[in-house]
């Protein structure tokens, strides 16, 4: 073509061509120029793309009357808008020639592309909407859609896989309205060019992980802003004072990322702002008063930062807001009076600050109010009688204060509330009746109070209570017999109280009570016949500590829920009912210290999920074990101490979970089994048995072992003459198998692993990919595996379509205990969403095989990065360390803070934490964890856990909670420091590394000695670190429960250890840079990768999390 040849004359060519082709076809092809571009389009597209665009067709003339096509009266087209259709196939890059001078719009949203943007579509002059999002679109975002001049208004490329930077050139758009690029995977900076684009009305860009920087002070430029959305990015640094330009911003969004330092007061300048959602940061300093003058303002939410000070009341002027959450931050000051003035105000939500003084009772003025948030600060003085004129309320939390006096029976004047918690606080006095004539209370927790008095009578008005849990107080007198009425009940606890009198019988009218808790009481009386006829959704029943006598009735055997059976410190005699047995998902069985007696039913042996602990110690039982106990192969805990038993104990060998025994004071006779966990037992545990043989029985005589031996040696040689003709006979077998296998076809080991990964194949994705299953169980051979262990094997894979590589976890076959990791996972995961938690992409199964696509996380695990391989571990910078152990930190925090119900991970350990492109922590492998009850009180999850990490509560039958995560977090964090395995031979004997550094400090030793030989001559800030770290370490691993922080707390003592070292500790970071470390991270503290050059042997043996669902 001419190179003077414009436009036009392009356009004329094209037209001659179609002009020529349809007379070729005999007139069969009538169609213009601009539908034979679209037809070409549409050629290139799959099956599904034929279907949707069935009448566009070559017969028509014009395309104006296509599907999704629309012109102007001169029969330009000037839109293309298809959505949520099929195509599948590219976006169309031969549109320039045809229509490009008339197209205006191009929307083809939620068709299912992929492939890169075209570079051509900048070529579209008159283009002024572009919409390419929810698709699979790959590559970056083209240099030529930027082009000077452009007449571009909207750009949505939204929710796709595009990668790369935002273009500088993006600033030559200056006739842009609305950029909208989220949930993609983007990188690098916001371009400082994006201030030329003054006509800018909407920014959402939320969603991009790695887009990281500070925001640039000319966005102040973009003087039509009203929407800005940077989300669950990696933005970091302070918030620009220039966002005091922006008077028509509506809406701030830079929640989840890594901002820091102060909120700018010039934010009180954005007339306009109706919504700030800058929660999840790192942002310091005090709340400005000038947010004050924002009369527009709704929503202001600013939890999970490092703001300090009081809150401004000029706050009490934005008589406009509907919520407001500072939660989770270290504000202190009273509760401002004027946040009474709020009357438009639904939830206030303070929690978890340092807060003092009383409520005000001003806060009675805002009737609206849902929500009313105040636990966890230092709050004191009484409730107000006030509260009781908030009509609306549905939840009240005041727990964990300072509260005095009684509980106001005007609460009772909540009429919507439905959630109350009033615990662990010092209120006094009775339970007011008013409470139980609340309509819609599904939950009341009273729990470590001074309540005393007896239970209203009344509960039995409060038909739609699902929870009540008043533990710890001194509530005294019977347990009401109305308490039957309350059929939705579920959770029961009034456990270490001053109750008395008999279980009434009244109870059984529970039929939904899934958890009751009454240990510690001074109940007396039997238990009533019937009690357990009609509860078959109970799974935790402890009645431990309290006199009840009589017989265990024989219908606990109809609690097939049953789960956790706690009995003991009772007065309960006769025989142990057989019937117990058919309790078949009992974990935990507690009848110590009771008066039973008789022998030990057989049936307790055939419960195969006995795994946490049988407790029949101090009875008066008789007669042998029975041979069925040998089947308790997961059984943890056997203590059968202090009773009449006899017989010998061999068939205890076969118990292999065994972590500890007590046969103490009974009358076991024989020889112990002869194996290296009865070879350790302590003797206290085996004393009291004086015919019980540890080593040499009485008998034993030389001339015997003489005769033995003798013997020994006769059995030796035939042994060695039968070895030898099966030798030579399974050498027979073999090659005559070897014969059958080549002349019959027999059916080759690989040929039964093809058959199990055959389809149909049930598929579930949560996020959207296009992920074949036959694709990916192409990549699963030897040479993609990157991790293993006893529930599966996990190797990396590639998604064809888009080359993103995936890691799979496929599970063993026919194994029970692979079937219940992967409903573990794919029953937790899904429903779980946070930075430092792997996410999982979906699952797939078959009859035979099953599944699981997570995201693949190349820097292997915390493990392998701190122990390394044979070739040496790599150094680990101090920063990067505890960046790691702030990620893992956050996501423990959210499993047991902001899931609800709260998750137990119960196998936290350095092999299950995953480490991202920048070494940012996930946890992962959620094959063991468990939904978890409120609080320090939930009931005991199967025993479970990693050598060295498990916390001392498993052997101790006492509850399971997250504090044992907390545990587990605290050997990892030691892990962290010292460098050291949890545990090692120079440890000694039955030693972790917490008892080795708690000796070390016991003797007065350095604590600096325990730290990292490869951290040694660090400043003396960062020292200052890792000490402190280390005392977090101790507390976490503390041998007592209640006395571990929880995991919020541990999160918040650790992002508070970071000192500025300025530019001493930057240059440390080698070839680091910032990144996704956490919330707490600041631009200026960039954290240092392993040095380059030195081996990281993990990326070997990288993902053993996601493969090992480890137990002991």
């Amino acid at each position: 073509m001419p190179p003077d040849m414009g436009g036009c004359g392009r356009v004329a060519a094209v037209l001659c061509c179609a002009v020529v082709v349809a007379c070729m076809g005999g007139g069969a092809l009538a169609v213009d120029a601009q539908g034979a571009a679209l037809l070409a389009w549409k050629r290139t597209l799959g099956g599904g793309g034929a279907g949707a665009l069935g009448g566009w067709s070559s017969a028509d003339k014009s395309p104006c009357r296509w599907t999704g096509v629309s012109c102007n009266a001169d029969g330009g087209v000037t839109e293309l808008s298809l959505q949520f259709v099929d195509l599948l196939g590219g976006v169309p890059d031969n549109l320039a020639a045809a229509v490009g001078a008339t197209l205006e719009r191009l929307v083809l949203t939620g068709t299912n592309l992929s492939g890169p943007i075209p570079p051509q579509l900048g070529d579209l002059p008159a283009l002024t909407h572009l919409d390419l999002s929810n698709n699979a679109l790959t590559g970056s975002i083209p240099v030529s859609l930027c082009r000077p001049g452009s007449k571009l208004e909207s750009l949505a490329v939204n929710s796709n896989h595009l990668e790369g930077a935002i273009p500088d050139a993006i600033g030559n758009l200056t006739e842009l309205r609305e950029l909208i690029f989220y949930d993609n995977q983007l990188e690098g900076a916001i371009p400082a060019s994006i201030g030329r684009m003054a006509g800018l009305e909407v920014l959402r860009g939320g969603g991009n992980k790695n887009l990281q920087g500070a925001l640039p002070p000319e966005i102040g430029n973009c003087s039509n802003l009203t929407m800005l959305g940077l989300a669950e990015t990696s933005i970091s640094g302070p918030l620009p004072a220039s966002l005091g330009q922006l008077k028509n911003l509506d809406t701030l969004a830079i929640y989840t990322a890594l901002l820091s330092g102060p909120i700018p007061p010039e934010l009180g300048k954005c007339a306009s702002l109706q919504n700030i959602y800058l929660y999840e940061n790192a942002l310091s300093g005090s709340i400005p008063a000038q947010l004050g003058g924002l009369s527009n303002l709704k929503n202001l939410l600013l939890w999970q930062n490092n703001l300090v000070g009081v809150i401004p009341p000029e706050l009490g002027k934005c008589t406009g807001l509907n919520v407001i959450d500072l939660s989770m931050n270290g504000i202190t000051g009273h509760i401002p009076a004027s946040l009474g003035n709020l009357l438009a105000l639904q939830e206030l939500q303070l929690s978890v600050n340092k807060m003092s003084g009383p409520i005000p009772a001003e806060l009675a003025r805002c009737t609206n109010l849902t929500d009313l948030e105040l636990d966890n600060n230092q709050i004191s003085g009484t409730i107000p009688a006030e509260i009781g004129k908030l009509t609306a309320l549905r939840m009240l939390y005041l727990w964990a204060n300072q509260l005095t006096g009684t509980i106001p029976p005007e609460i009772g004047g909540c009429v919507s509330l439905e959630s109350l918690d009033l615990s662990q606080n010092a209120l006094t006095g009775p339970i007011p009746p008013s409470m139980f004539r609340l309509p819609k209370l599904s939950k009341l927790l009273l729990i470590d109070n001074v309540l005393s008095g007896e239970i209203p009578q009344e509960i039995g008005n409060c038909t739609s209570l699902v929870r009540f849990r008043a533990s710890g107080n001194h509530l005294a007198g019977a347990i009401p017999a109305q308490i039957g009425k309350l059929g939705h009940l579920s959770f029961l606890d009034l456990s270490s109280n001053r109750l008395s009198g008999a279980i009434p019988a009244e109870i059984a009218g529970c039929r939904n009570l899934t958890f009751v808790d009454l240990h510690g009481n001074a109940i007396t009386g039997v238990l009533p016949q019937g009690l357990f006829q009609g509860m078959m959704s109970l799974q935790y029943l402890d009645l431990s500590y309290n006199s009840i006598g009589g017989s265990l009735p024989s219908e606990v055997g109809m609690l097939g829920s049953l789960t956790k059976l706690v009995l003991g410190g009772n007065r309960l005699s006769g025989q142990i009912p057989h019937e117990i047995g058919s309790c078949a998902r009992l974990q935990l069985l507690d009848l110590g210290g009771n008066s039973l007696s008789g022998a030990i039913p057989a049936s307790i042996g055939k419960i195969a999920g006995l795994e946490i602990g049988l407790n029949l110690s101090c009875n008066g039982l008789s007669g042998a074990m029975p041979k069925e106990f040998a089947g308790l192969t997961r059984l943890g805990v056997l203590d059968v101490s202090h009773n009449q038993l006899s017989g010998d104990l061999q068939l205890l060998s076969a118990l292999q979970n065994l972590v500890a025994l007590n046969v103490s004071f009974n009358n076991f006779s024989g020889r112990a089994p002869e194996t290296v966990f009865f070879a350790k037992l302590p003797m206290s545990d085996v004393e009291g048995n004086p015919a019980l043989c540890l080593s040499r029985c009485p008998g034993d005589a030389s001339d015997r072992e003489r005769a033995a031996q003798r013997a020994a040696r006769v059995a030796t040689a035939v042994l060695l003459s039968a070895l030898v003709v099966l030798l030579i006979a399974a050498a027979v077998v073999l090659l005559g198998r070897r014969r059958q296998g080549s002349i019959f076809g027999g059916a080759r080991p690989d040929e039964d692993k093809d058959a199990e990964m055959l389809p149909p194949w049930d598929v579930t994705l949560y996020q959207k990919l296009e992920i074949s299953v036959g694709d990916v169980t192409r990549s699963l051979t030897p040479a993609n595996v990157i991790g293993q262990g006893w529930s599966g094997v996990v190797y990396r894979a590639s998604v064809p379509s888009t080359g993103v590589p995936i890691a799979v976890k496929k599970f063993r076959s026919c194994d029970e205990a692979s079937v219940e990791a992967f409903a573990c996972e794919i029953g937790v995961l899904p429903r779980v969403r946070h930075r430092n938690i792997v996410r999982l992409l979906g699952w797939a199964s078959n009859r035979r095989a099953r599944l699981l696509f997570y995201d693949y996380l190349p820097n292997g695990t915390l493990g392998g990065l701190l122990h390394g391989g044979a070739t040496g571990a790599p150094v680990v910078e101090w920063e990067l360390r505890l960046s790691i152990a702030v990620g893992v930190a956050e996501g423990l925090a959210y499993l047991h803070h902001d899931c609800v119900p709260a998750i137990l991970h119960r196998d936290v350990k350095a092999d299950n934490i995953l480490l991202g492109e920048r070494y940012e922590a996930c946890v992962a492998d959620f094959g063991l964890a468990r939904v978890a009850d409120e609080g320090a009180n939930s009931s005991p999850p199967p025993f479970a856990g990693s050598y060295g990490y498990i916390a001392p509560e498993y052997g101790c039958m006492i509850k399971i909670t997250t504090k044992s995560d907390v545990y587990s977090f605290g050997v990892v964090l030691l892990e962290i420091i010292t460098g050291r395995r949890p545990v090692e031979h120079a440890f000694g004997e039955g030693q972790s590394v917490v008892q080795w550094v708690r000796e070390h400090l016991h003797r007065k030793c350095d604590p600096a000695e325990v730290v990292d030989a490869r951290l040694q001559g660090r400043p003396d800030t960062q020292v200052q670190e890792m000490l402190q770290a280390l005392g977090i370490a101790l507390l976490c691993a503390s041998t007592r429960p209640e006395d571990r922080p929880t995991m919020k707390d541990v999160a918040a003592l650790l992002r508070g250890l970071r000192h500025d070292d300025g530019a001493e500790s930057r240059k440390m970071s080698g070839g680091g840079g910032g990144g996704s470390f956490g919330k707490w991270s600041e631009q200026s503290r960039p954290v240092p990768l392993p040095r380059p050059g030195q081996t990281q042997a993990q990326t070997h043996s990288s993902s053993l999390a996601y493969s090992t669902t480890g137990s002991v």
